[in-house]
């Protein structure tokens, strides 16, 4: 299910006087995926501005080669 249609799968419901927005687990999960996507196409949009910033140069944009950081994953 798209974002959009779970956003507008909520319902609310009223306790003690204050009001909740309720969601299927699902429809959760979608959310969260969402954002996530939306937060990592922020990190890469603004690694390439870094990046053409310093004209394609990874070195001067300050990216590491993956051959010297890869064993540091491991």
């Amino acid at each position: 299910m798209p974002a959009l249609e779970a956003l507008q799968s909520v319902q609310y419901v009223t306790v003690k006087g204050k009001r909740f927005a309720v969601l299927d687990a699902e429809d959760w999960e979608t959310l969260i995926e969402w954002l996530e996507t939306l937060e990592d196409l922020d990190i890469a949009r603004q690694a390439l501005a870094v990046l053409r910033k310093a004209d394609g140069d990874r070195e001067k944009a300050g990216w590491l080669r993956w051959e010297e950081i890869r064993g540091e994953l491991e």
